[in-house]
Protein backbone atom coordinates (compact mmCIF):
# COMPACT_ATOMS: atom_id res chain seq x y z
CA UNK A 1 0.00 0.00 0.00
CA UNK A 2 1.43 3.39 -1.07
CA UNK A 3 2.26 5.93 1.63
CA UNK A 4 2.86 8.72 -0.89
CA UNK A 5 0.94 11.86 0.23
CA UNK A 6 -1.88 13.12 -1.98
CA UNK A 7 -3.97 16.28 -2.20
CA UNK A 8 -6.96 16.09 0.17
CA UNK A 9 -10.56 16.82 -0.88
CA UNK A 10 -11.59 19.15 1.92
CA UNK A 11 -13.04 22.30 0.30
CA UNK A 12 -16.77 22.84 -0.35
CA UNK A 13 -18.53 25.35 -2.60
CA UNK A 14 -18.39 28.12 0.00
CA UNK A 15 -14.70 27.56 0.54
CA UNK A 16 -14.05 27.70 -3.21
CA UNK A 17 -15.93 31.00 -3.58
CA UNK A 18 -14.09 32.38 -0.56
CA UNK A 19 -10.77 31.26 -2.04
CA UNK A 20 -11.53 32.90 -5.39
CA UNK A 21 -12.67 36.17 -3.82
CA UNK A 22 -9.65 36.20 -1.52
CA UNK A 23 -7.41 35.68 -4.54
CA UNK A 24 -9.28 38.44 -6.36
CA UNK A 25 -9.21 40.78 -3.33
CA UNK A 26 -12.29 43.04 -3.69
CA UNK A 27 -10.37 45.94 -2.15
CA UNK A 28 -7.93 45.87 -5.06
CA UNK A 29 -10.43 48.19 -6.74
CA UNK A 30 -8.98 50.87 -4.46
CA UNK A 31 -5.42 49.58 -4.56
CA UNK A 32 -5.15 50.15 -8.32
CA UNK A 33 -7.64 53.02 -8.62
CA UNK A 34 -5.03 55.75 -9.09
CA UNK A 35 -3.22 53.81 -11.80
CA UNK A 36 -6.46 53.07 -13.66
CA UNK A 37 -7.73 56.63 -13.30
CA UNK A 38 -4.54 57.92 -14.88
CA UNK A 39 -4.69 55.36 -17.70
CA UNK A 40 -8.39 55.87 -18.53
CA UNK A 41 -8.53 59.66 -18.14
CA UNK A 42 -10.70 59.25 -15.03
CA UNK A 43 -13.11 56.67 -16.46
CA UNK A 44 -12.30 53.70 -14.22
CA UNK A 45 -15.86 52.22 -14.10
CA UNK A 46 -15.89 51.92 -17.90
CA UNK A 47 -12.66 49.95 -17.82
CA UNK A 48 -14.17 47.55 -15.29
CA UNK A 49 -17.34 47.13 -17.37
CA UNK A 50 -15.28 46.16 -20.43
CA UNK A 51 -13.11 43.80 -18.39
CA UNK A 52 -16.17 42.21 -16.74
CA UNK A 53 -17.75 41.57 -20.13
CA UNK A 54 -14.64 39.75 -21.28
CA UNK A 55 -14.25 37.80 -18.06
CA UNK A 56 -17.84 36.49 -17.87
CA UNK A 57 -17.57 34.66 -21.18
CA UNK A 58 -14.18 33.25 -20.23
CA UNK A 59 -15.49 32.19 -16.80
CA UNK A 60 -18.26 30.22 -18.53
CA UNK A 61 -15.64 28.47 -20.65
CA UNK A 62 -13.59 27.59 -17.57
CA UNK A 63 -16.75 26.13 -16.08
CA UNK A 64 -17.35 24.00 -19.18
CA UNK A 65 -13.82 22.59 -19.10
CA UNK A 66 -13.80 22.09 -15.32
CA UNK A 67 -16.83 19.81 -15.66
CA UNK A 68 -14.94 17.62 -18.10
CA UNK A 69 -11.54 17.67 -16.38
CA UNK A 70 -11.74 18.24 -12.60
CA UNK A 71 -7.94 18.36 -12.27
CA UNK A 72 -5.75 20.98 -10.60
CA UNK A 73 -3.84 21.92 -13.76
CA UNK A 74 -6.43 24.50 -14.90
CA UNK A 75 -5.73 25.93 -18.39
CA UNK A 76 -2.69 23.68 -18.74
CA UNK A 77 -4.83 20.57 -18.30
CA UNK A 78 -7.53 21.81 -20.67
CA UNK A 79 -5.01 22.63 -23.41
CA UNK A 80 -3.29 19.22 -23.13
CA UNK A 81 -6.62 17.41 -23.33
CA UNK A 82 -7.86 19.57 -26.22
CA UNK A 83 -4.77 20.14 -28.36
CA UNK A 84 -2.07 17.78 -27.14
CA UNK A 85 1.03 18.04 -24.95
CA UNK A 86 2.95 20.55 -27.12
CA UNK A 87 0.42 23.37 -26.96
CA UNK A 88 -0.47 22.25 -23.44
CA UNK A 89 3.10 22.80 -22.33
CA UNK A 90 3.24 26.31 -23.79
CA UNK A 91 -0.10 27.23 -22.23
CA UNK A 92 1.09 25.94 -18.86
CA UNK A 93 4.37 27.79 -19.28
CA UNK A 94 2.53 30.99 -20.18
CA UNK A 95 0.10 30.62 -17.26
CA UNK A 96 3.15 30.55 -14.99
CA UNK A 97 3.49 34.26 -15.85
CA UNK A 98 0.16 34.72 -14.12
CA UNK A 99 0.31 32.22 -11.27
CA UNK A 100 4.02 32.47 -10.52
CA UNK A 101 4.37 36.25 -10.72
CA UNK A 102 0.94 37.37 -9.47
CA UNK A 103 1.87 36.96 -5.78
CA UNK A 104 4.79 39.28 -6.49
CA UNK A 105 2.43 42.04 -7.67
CA UNK A 106 0.09 41.52 -4.71
CA UNK A 107 2.95 41.84 -2.26
CA UNK A 108 4.31 44.83 -4.22
CA UNK A 109 1.00 46.72 -3.89
CA UNK A 110 0.83 45.96 -0.17
CA UNK A 111 4.42 47.11 0.34
CA UNK A 112 3.73 50.32 -1.65
CA UNK A 113 0.89 51.31 0.70
CA UNK A 114 2.87 50.47 3.81
CA UNK A 115 5.85 52.45 2.51
CA UNK A 116 3.57 55.41 1.84
CA UNK A 117 2.29 55.23 5.42
CA UNK A 118 5.67 54.52 7.03
CA UNK A 119 8.32 56.07 4.75
CA UNK A 120 11.07 55.59 7.32
CA UNK A 121 10.86 51.80 6.97
CA UNK A 122 12.38 50.41 3.74
CA UNK A 123 9.87 48.80 1.36
CA UNK A 124 11.96 45.65 1.00
CA UNK A 125 11.34 44.89 4.67
CA UNK A 126 7.56 44.98 4.16
CA UNK A 127 7.93 42.79 1.07
CA UNK A 128 9.91 40.13 2.90
CA UNK A 129 7.32 40.17 5.68
CA UNK A 130 4.50 39.50 3.20
CA UNK A 131 6.43 36.69 1.55
CA UNK A 132 7.41 35.01 4.81
CA UNK A 133 3.92 34.99 6.35
CA UNK A 134 2.18 33.85 3.12
CA UNK A 135 4.69 31.06 2.55
CA UNK A 136 4.40 29.72 6.08
CA UNK A 137 0.58 29.63 5.98
CA UNK A 138 0.53 27.94 2.57
CA UNK A 139 2.91 25.20 3.62
CA UNK A 140 0.72 24.39 6.63
CA UNK A 141 -2.30 24.01 4.31
CA UNK A 142 -5.49 25.47 2.85
CA UNK A 143 -7.63 24.84 5.94
CA UNK A 144 -5.57 27.36 7.85
CA UNK A 145 -5.60 29.71 4.85
CA UNK A 146 -9.39 29.50 4.59
CA UNK A 147 -9.79 30.54 8.24
CA UNK A 148 -7.60 33.58 7.56
CA UNK A 149 -9.50 34.31 4.33
CA UNK A 150 -12.93 34.19 6.00
CA UNK A 151 -11.96 36.78 8.62
CA UNK A 152 -10.21 39.06 6.13
CA UNK A 153 -13.06 38.84 3.60
CA UNK A 154 -15.66 39.85 6.19
CA UNK A 155 -13.58 42.88 7.18
CA UNK A 156 -12.98 43.78 3.52
CA UNK A 157 -16.68 43.85 2.68
CA UNK A 158 -17.41 45.96 5.76
CA UNK A 159 -14.70 48.50 4.88
CA UNK A 160 -15.78 48.66 1.21
CA UNK A 161 -19.34 49.49 2.29
CA UNK A 162 -18.10 52.01 4.87
CA UNK A 163 -15.75 53.66 2.37
CA UNK A 164 -18.55 53.93 -0.20
CA UNK A 165 -20.82 55.60 2.36
CA UNK A 166 -18.08 58.03 3.38
CA UNK A 167 -17.39 58.87 -0.26
CA UNK A 168 -21.08 59.58 -0.87
CA UNK A 169 -21.14 61.86 2.19
CA UNK A 170 -17.97 63.53 0.90
CA UNK A 171 -19.71 64.17 -2.44
CA UNK A 172 -22.71 65.66 -0.63
CA UNK A 173 -20.47 68.02 1.37
CA UNK A 174 -18.10 69.14 -1.39
CA UNK A 175 -20.07 69.09 -4.64
CA UNK A 176 -22.67 71.65 -5.71
CA UNK A 177 -26.02 69.91 -6.44
CA UNK A 178 -26.52 69.26 -10.14
CA UNK A 179 -22.90 70.00 -11.11
CA UNK A 180 -21.76 66.40 -11.42
CA UNK A 181 -23.42 63.90 -13.76
CA UNK A 182 -23.80 60.22 -12.92
CA UNK A 183 -22.49 59.52 -16.43
CA UNK A 184 -19.28 61.40 -15.62
CA UNK A 185 -17.38 58.45 -14.10
CA UNK A 186 -18.00 56.43 -17.25
CA UNK A 187 -17.02 59.21 -19.67
CA UNK A 188 -14.02 60.60 -17.77
CA UNK A 189 -12.46 64.02 -18.18
CA UNK A 190 -11.42 63.45 -21.80
CA UNK A 191 -13.23 60.41 -23.19
CA UNK A 192 -10.96 58.12 -25.15
CA UNK A 193 -12.02 54.68 -26.29
CA UNK A 194 -8.40 53.55 -26.61
CA UNK A 195 -7.65 54.77 -23.06
CA UNK A 196 -10.59 52.80 -21.66
CA UNK A 197 -9.50 49.66 -23.51
CA UNK A 198 -5.96 50.13 -22.20
CA UNK A 199 -7.43 50.52 -18.73
CA UNK A 200 -9.53 47.38 -19.20
CA UNK A 201 -6.38 45.44 -20.04
CA UNK A 202 -5.02 46.47 -16.63
CA UNK A 203 -8.39 46.14 -14.85
CA UNK A 204 -8.53 42.52 -16.00
CA UNK A 205 -5.84 41.91 -13.37
CA UNK A 206 -8.47 42.52 -10.68
CA UNK A 207 -10.51 39.56 -11.96
CA UNK A 208 -7.69 37.06 -11.73
CA UNK A 209 -9.11 34.69 -9.15
CA UNK A 210 -12.04 33.06 -10.90
CA UNK A 211 -9.63 30.92 -12.93
CA UNK A 212 -7.54 30.13 -9.86
CA UNK A 213 -10.51 28.25 -8.39
CA UNK A 214 -9.93 25.54 -11.01
CA UNK A 215 -6.47 24.83 -9.57
CA UNK A 216 -8.18 23.42 -6.45
CA UNK A 217 -10.13 20.77 -8.38
CA UNK A 218 -8.30 17.90 -6.68
CA UNK A 219 -8.92 19.42 -3.25
CA UNK A 220 -12.60 20.19 -3.85
CA UNK A 221 -15.64 18.19 -2.83
CA UNK A 222 -17.80 17.31 -5.87
CA UNK A 223 -15.45 19.24 -8.16
CA UNK A 224 -17.45 18.73 -11.35
CA UNK A 225 -20.38 20.69 -9.90
CA UNK A 226 -18.77 23.02 -7.42
CA UNK A 227 -15.82 24.30 -9.49
CA UNK A 228 -17.99 25.72 -12.36
CA UNK A 229 -20.46 27.24 -9.89
CA UNK A 230 -17.68 28.86 -7.88
CA UNK A 231 -15.95 30.23 -10.98
CA UNK A 232 -19.08 32.03 -12.20
CA UNK A 233 -20.04 33.25 -8.71
CA UNK A 234 -16.59 34.72 -8.06
CA UNK A 235 -16.59 36.54 -11.43
CA UNK A 236 -20.04 38.07 -10.95
CA UNK A 237 -19.56 39.05 -7.31
CA UNK A 238 -16.17 40.58 -8.06
CA UNK A 239 -17.49 42.45 -11.10
CA UNK A 240 -20.39 43.97 -9.18
CA UNK A 241 -18.05 45.16 -6.42
CA UNK A 242 -15.48 46.59 -8.85
CA UNK A 243 -17.94 48.51 -11.03
CA UNK A 244 -20.04 49.94 -8.17
CA UNK A 245 -17.09 50.84 -5.94
CA UNK A 246 -15.06 52.45 -8.72
CA UNK A 247 -18.15 54.39 -9.84
CA UNK A 248 -18.59 55.97 -6.41
CA UNK A 249 -14.86 56.65 -6.06
CA UNK A 250 -14.63 58.25 -9.50
CA UNK A 251 -17.73 60.34 -8.81
CA UNK A 252 -16.05 61.65 -5.66
CA UNK A 253 -12.67 62.20 -7.38
CA UNK A 254 -13.43 63.02 -11.03
CA UNK A 255 -9.82 63.92 -11.89
CA UNK A 256 -6.64 61.88 -11.80
CA UNK A 257 -4.48 64.42 -9.99
CA UNK A 258 -3.09 62.19 -7.26
CA UNK A 259 0.22 62.84 -5.53
CA UNK A 260 1.10 59.13 -5.79
CA UNK A 261 -1.14 57.13 -8.18
CA UNK A 262 0.21 53.84 -6.77
CA UNK A 263 -1.24 54.78 -3.37
CA UNK A 264 -4.10 57.08 -4.41
CA UNK A 265 -6.61 55.32 -2.18
CA UNK A 266 -4.78 56.61 0.90
CA UNK A 267 -5.42 60.19 -0.26
CA UNK A 268 -9.07 59.36 -0.94
CA UNK A 269 -9.54 57.67 2.44
CA UNK A 270 -8.00 60.65 4.25
CA UNK A 271 -10.21 63.15 2.41
CA UNK A 272 -13.42 61.18 2.90
CA UNK A 273 -12.96 59.76 6.39
CA UNK A 274 -10.12 61.55 8.12
CA UNK A 275 -6.97 60.20 9.68
CA UNK A 276 -8.76 57.49 11.71
CA UNK A 277 -10.49 55.96 8.71
CA UNK A 278 -7.30 56.20 6.68
CA UNK A 279 -5.65 54.01 9.30
CA UNK A 280 -8.52 51.51 9.27
CA UNK A 281 -8.53 51.46 5.47
CA UNK A 282 -4.79 50.93 5.24
CA UNK A 283 -4.83 48.11 7.78
CA UNK A 284 -7.67 46.36 5.96
CA UNK A 285 -6.01 46.75 2.56
CA UNK A 286 -2.79 45.28 3.91
CA UNK A 287 -4.56 42.25 5.39
CA UNK A 288 -6.53 41.87 2.14
CA UNK A 289 -3.29 41.84 0.16
CA UNK A 290 -1.93 39.24 2.56
CA UNK A 291 -4.97 36.98 2.02
CA UNK A 292 -4.77 37.51 -1.73
CA UNK A 293 -1.07 36.68 -1.73
CA UNK A 294 -1.76 33.47 0.17
CA UNK A 295 -4.38 32.40 -2.40
CA UNK A 296 -2.23 33.38 -5.39
CA UNK A 297 0.78 31.54 -4.03
CA UNK A 298 -1.37 28.45 -3.41
CA UNK A 299 -2.61 28.45 -7.02
CA UNK A 300 0.84 28.94 -8.51
CA UNK A 301 2.27 26.09 -6.47
CA UNK A 302 -0.56 23.73 -7.55
CA UNK A 303 0.06 24.50 -11.21
CA UNK A 304 3.78 23.82 -10.85
CA UNK A 305 3.03 20.62 -8.94
CA UNK A 306 0.72 19.28 -11.67
CA UNK A 307 3.14 20.18 -14.47
CA UNK A 308 5.98 18.53 -12.54
CA UNK A 309 3.84 15.45 -11.83
CA UNK A 310 3.37 15.15 -15.58
CA UNK A 311 7.10 15.49 -16.21
CA UNK A 312 7.27 18.85 -18.01
CA UNK A 313 8.86 20.51 -14.97
CA UNK A 314 11.46 18.84 -12.69
CA UNK A 315 9.48 16.06 -11.02
CA UNK A 316 11.87 15.24 -8.20
CA UNK A 317 11.93 18.89 -7.15
CA UNK A 318 8.40 20.18 -7.77
CA UNK A 319 6.31 17.01 -8.05
CA UNK A 320 6.44 16.12 -4.35
CA UNK A 321 4.12 16.91 -1.44
CA UNK A 322 5.04 17.58 2.16
CA UNK A 323 4.85 14.36 4.16
CA UNK A 324 2.92 15.97 7.02
CA UNK A 325 0.90 18.80 5.45
CA UNK A 326 0.33 17.27 1.98
CA UNK A 327 1.13 20.57 0.27
CA UNK A 328 3.56 21.22 -2.63
CA UNK A 329 6.04 22.86 -0.30
CA UNK A 330 8.97 23.21 -2.71
CA UNK A 331 6.78 24.94 -5.31
CA UNK A 332 5.45 27.22 -2.56
CA UNK A 333 8.99 28.16 -1.54
CA UNK A 334 9.97 28.89 -5.16
CA UNK A 335 6.92 31.13 -5.61
CA UNK A 336 7.95 33.02 -2.50
CA UNK A 337 11.49 33.44 -3.83
CA UNK A 338 10.17 34.81 -7.14
CA UNK A 339 8.34 37.46 -5.15
CA UNK A 340 11.68 39.10 -4.41
CA UNK A 341 11.73 40.30 -8.03
CA UNK A 342 9.20 42.91 -6.90
CA UNK A 343 12.14 44.90 -5.53
CA UNK A 344 13.00 45.98 -9.07
CA UNK A 345 9.55 46.43 -10.66
CA UNK A 346 6.63 48.86 -10.54
CA UNK A 347 2.93 47.98 -10.25
CA UNK A 348 1.80 49.03 -13.75
CA UNK A 349 4.45 47.12 -15.71
CA UNK A 350 4.31 43.99 -13.56
CA UNK A 351 0.49 43.90 -13.75
CA UNK A 352 0.56 44.09 -17.55
CA UNK A 353 3.28 41.44 -17.60
CA UNK A 354 1.03 39.07 -15.67
CA UNK A 355 -1.98 39.83 -17.85
CA UNK A 356 -0.04 38.62 -20.90
CA UNK A 357 0.01 35.14 -19.40
CA UNK A 358 -3.58 35.33 -18.20
CA UNK A 359 -5.08 36.57 -21.49
CA UNK A 360 -3.16 34.00 -23.51
CA UNK A 361 -4.40 31.20 -21.27
CA UNK A 362 -7.96 32.53 -21.31
CA UNK A 363 -7.94 32.55 -25.11
CA UNK A 364 -6.85 28.91 -25.28
CA UNK A 365 -9.46 27.83 -22.71
CA UNK A 366 -12.19 29.43 -24.82
CA UNK A 367 -10.76 27.70 -27.88
CA UNK A 368 -10.72 24.39 -26.00
CA UNK A 369 -14.47 24.53 -25.45
CA UNK A 370 -15.06 25.07 -29.17
CA UNK A 371 -12.66 22.23 -30.04
CA UNK A 372 -14.51 19.80 -27.77
CA UNK A 373 -17.82 20.74 -29.33
CA UNK A 374 -16.37 20.26 -32.81
CA UNK A 375 -15.34 16.73 -31.89
CA UNK A 376 -18.86 15.89 -30.82
CA UNK A 377 -18.03 15.97 -27.10
CA UNK A 378 -21.07 18.10 -26.26
CA UNK A 379 -24.78 18.25 -26.91
CA UNK A 380 -26.11 19.67 -30.19
CA UNK A 381 -29.03 21.75 -28.92
CA UNK A 382 -29.41 25.48 -29.46
CA UNK A 383 -28.40 26.08 -25.86
CA UNK A 384 -25.26 23.98 -26.33
CA UNK A 385 -24.30 25.95 -29.45
CA UNK A 386 -24.53 29.18 -27.46
CA UNK A 387 -22.54 27.81 -24.51
CA UNK A 388 -19.92 25.88 -26.49
CA UNK A 389 -19.53 27.96 -29.66
CA UNK A 390 -20.91 31.50 -29.41
CA UNK A 391 -19.92 32.39 -25.83
CA UNK A 392 -16.38 30.95 -26.11
CA UNK A 393 -15.90 32.75 -29.43
CA UNK A 394 -16.87 36.07 -27.85
CA UNK A 395 -14.66 35.36 -24.85
CA UNK A 396 -11.69 34.42 -27.03
CA UNK A 397 -12.07 37.51 -29.22
CA UNK A 398 -12.19 39.84 -26.22
CA UNK A 399 -9.14 38.13 -24.70
CA UNK A 400 -7.13 38.77 -27.87
CA UNK A 401 -8.40 42.35 -27.95
CA UNK A 402 -7.22 42.99 -24.40
CA UNK A 403 -3.97 41.14 -25.03
CA UNK A 404 -2.90 43.36 -27.93
CA UNK A 405 -3.71 46.45 -25.87
CA UNK A 406 -1.22 45.61 -23.14
CA UNK A 407 1.95 47.65 -22.77
CA UNK A 408 4.57 46.93 -25.44
CA UNK A 409 7.04 46.06 -22.67
CA UNK A 410 4.64 43.44 -21.29
CA UNK A 411 4.11 41.82 -24.69
CA UNK A 412 7.87 41.80 -25.32
CA UNK A 413 8.61 40.22 -21.94
CA UNK A 414 5.85 37.68 -22.53
CA UNK A 415 7.31 36.66 -25.86
CA UNK A 416 10.77 36.37 -24.29
CA UNK A 417 9.24 34.13 -21.61
CA UNK A 418 7.76 31.92 -24.34
CA UNK A 419 11.18 31.72 -26.00
CA UNK A 420 12.68 30.46 -22.72
CA UNK A 421 9.87 27.89 -22.61
CA UNK A 422 10.78 26.69 -26.09
CA UNK A 423 14.40 26.26 -25.01
CA UNK A 424 13.32 24.31 -21.92
CA UNK A 425 11.08 22.06 -24.02
CA UNK A 426 13.89 21.43 -26.51
CA UNK A 427 16.21 20.36 -23.70
CA UNK A 428 13.48 18.23 -22.11
CA UNK A 429 12.86 16.34 -25.36
CA UNK A 430 16.52 16.31 -26.44
CA UNK A 431 15.76 18.67 -29.29
CA UNK A 432 12.41 17.04 -29.98
CA UNK A 433 13.85 13.57 -30.56
CA UNK A 434 11.70 12.30 -27.68
CA UNK A 435 7.95 12.72 -27.12
CA UNK A 436 6.77 15.49 -24.83
CA UNK A 437 5.80 14.11 -21.41
CA UNK A 438 2.05 14.00 -21.10
CA UNK A 439 -0.46 13.55 -18.32
CA UNK A 440 0.24 10.59 -16.11
CA UNK A 441 -0.90 10.36 -12.52
CA UNK A 442 -3.93 11.96 -10.99
CA UNK A 443 -5.55 13.01 -14.25
CA UNK A 444 -8.87 11.63 -15.33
Amino acid sequence: MSTEPTLKRSIGLGGLILFGLSYMTPMIVYGTFGILSTTTNAAVPSAYVVALGAMIFTALSYGQMAKRYPVSGSAYTYAVKSFGPALGFFVGWTVLLDYLFLPMVIWLIGAAYLSDAFPAIPSWLWLIGFIGISTAINIVGLKVANRVNLLVMAVQIFVIILFSVLLLLYIGETVEPGTRSVAGPFAGIDFSYSAIVAGAAIAAYSFLGFDAVSTLAEESKDAQKNIPRAILAVTLIGGIIFVSSSFIAQLAFPTNNFVNPDAAASEMALAAGGILFKGVFLATLIFAQLASGIAAQASGSRLMYVMARDGVLPKTLLGRLHQVYCTPHVAILITGAVGLLALGMDVTTSTSFINFGAMTAFFVVNLSVIAHYGRGAGARSGSAIMQQIVFPAIGGATNVFLLVNLQVEAITLGLVWLAFGAVHLAILTRFFSRPIPTMSSGNP
